[in-house]
């Protein structure tokens, strides 16, 4: 009895007291490596950023090599963006076209204009009035070098004939627009050449502020440069001779010329605006009388006139006495001053023209020795604010561009009457025949 009781009080007793082990623990104890990374992640997370940083600022993926630091040393992320003439400030750019080399297994991204001999990025460009004399030898270099090209044109001057030879190009567009009309476009660079040149077009048709507008919207919009053509018109009948991009002008801003005179000079404080209120980049060209092949043959333009003149053997027409100046450039040098000026690192204004200076009675006679010798000349009263004196100092151009004209007024006049020969007396052969054709058919009808 005693033995039993003994027994079930043992059996009943309150187990020993000791440390109590909580699960956790026992996990913990038992897998301490799959707790860390569990319990602990954050941690291990700002850990890697911390090496992975300190390794990439040790160890750079590309770093340019001496040669090519010292050709971007004047890149256009350091520069001003303004030139040495003016308030020298580092607005914020909303957007720098960048070019590639290829240093073995790295590439190197290169602002601004590229290096002779360094392997540059396709662009994706539009050209304003590229149907028309400028444009369309803008479009053949932008073409030619490699860059994807949308020409945007109304045909109130320009021509599909001067761009037929790109018809079928896939690296080339063609759209009917009249940039009056926004348009919305990825491009990276907008050359701005819409707007008519010649007095009998301007007049009837004057677009230069509200285009400019719009296409600097464009380049607002989706970042890209932006470079508008300005003229020597906005000088007016200068008072300055030569003319340098310091001058202000002589301006009549109610005469008959001022829609185009003063609508350049607008698009030009738009310019200026839009890159200062803005930070959008922009280039300025103030282009001097230029001639070439596809010149509108009846645009009322001086060299155009004499040429077309001469060869249907009817009298150049000088107006006044013919001692006002003009200067003359042939339209491939404008075309490599333009891209310098794009590529470049300078807003501008830039003058870009041919110093060499000719009165009309001079222009008249390299026309004769070039066409016909007894071409004759008639005398006409002078037009309203006609510029007596015209001629560029293109000394900012030279050592900011690196650019200056090399074809010569005798060199270059007659590839242009090669042009005008070819369309003037062409278009009356297919006239001709045109006219002969149908009069044989006709007949045919008539003894049939």
């Amino acid at each position: 009895m005693n033995h039993r009781t003994t027994h079930t009080t043992q059996a009943h007793q309150p187990p020993v007291p000791g440390p109590t082990k909580h699960p956790s623990n026992l996990r913990k104890s038992s897998n301490p490596i799959r707790y860390l990374f569990r319990q602990q992640r954050l941690g291990f997370v700002l850990i890697g950023i911390a090496i992975a940083a300190l390794f990439f600022n040790t160890f750079p993926l590309s770093t340019p090599p001496p040669l090519l630091s010292t050709l971007l040393h004047h890149s256009v992320l350091d520069d001003p963006v303004f030139d040495s003439d003016s308030n020298p400030t580092n607005l914020p750019t909303r957007r720098v076209l960048y070019e590639t080399q290829r240093e073995g297994m790295l590439s190197v991204s290169v602002g601004g204009k590229v290096p002779l001999g360094l392997e540059r990025k396709s662009l994706r460009i539009v050209v304003t009035g590229g149907a028309g004399f400028v444009g369309s030898h803008l479009v053949d270099r932008l073409i030619a070098r490699g860059d994807s090209v949308i020409v945007v044109d109304n045909f109130f001057t320009g021509r599909k004939d001067n761009l037929v030879h790109h018809f079928g190009n896939p690296r080339f567009e063609l759209i009917r627009h009249d940039v009056v009309e926004p348009i919305l476009l990825e491009v990276d660079q907008i050359y701005h050449l819409a707007c008519p040149a010649s007095p009998v077009h301007y007049k009837f048709n004057p677009t230069n502020v509200v285009g400019t507008l719009n296409m600097l919207g464009l380049a607002k919009r989706v970042g890209a440069r932006f470079l508008l053509t300005s003229t020597s018109e906005v000088y007016g009948d200068p008072l300055e001779h030569p003319q340098a991009e310091t001058y202000w002008g002589n301006v009549n801003p109610i005469g008959v010329r001022s829609c185009y005179d003063e609508g350049k000079r607008t698009a030009e404080t738009l310019s200026m605006d839009y890159h200062r209120g803005l930070g959008i980049e922009v280039r300025i060209a103030r282009i001097f009388n230029t001639y070439g092949p596809r010149m509108c043959i009846d645009d009322g333009r001086v060299v155009s006139n004499f040429v077309a003149q001469a060869l249907r053997k009817e009298p150049m027409t000088v107006y006044g006495d013919g001692k006002q100046t003009r200067s003359f450039q042939y339209v491939s040098d404008l075309v490599e001053g333009l891209m310098r000026l794009m590529e470049g690192d300078h807003v501008g204004p830039f003058n870009l023209g041919n110093p060499g200076e000719f009165t009309m009675l001079e222009l008249a006679q390299v026309v004769q020795e070039t066409i016909d010798p007894n071409a004759k000349i008639e005398f006409r009263p002078n037009t309203e604010d006609d510029p007596h004196k015209r001629r560029p100092d293109i000394s900012k151009a030279k050592k900011l561009l690196g650019w200056e004209p090399t074809v010569s007024l005798r060199k270059g006049l007659p590839l242009m009457v090669n042009d005008f020969r070819q369309r003037i007396f062409g278009d009356q052969k297919d006239m001709t025949t045109a006219s002969t054709g149908a009069g044989s058919a006709t007949s045919f009808k008539l003894l049939k």
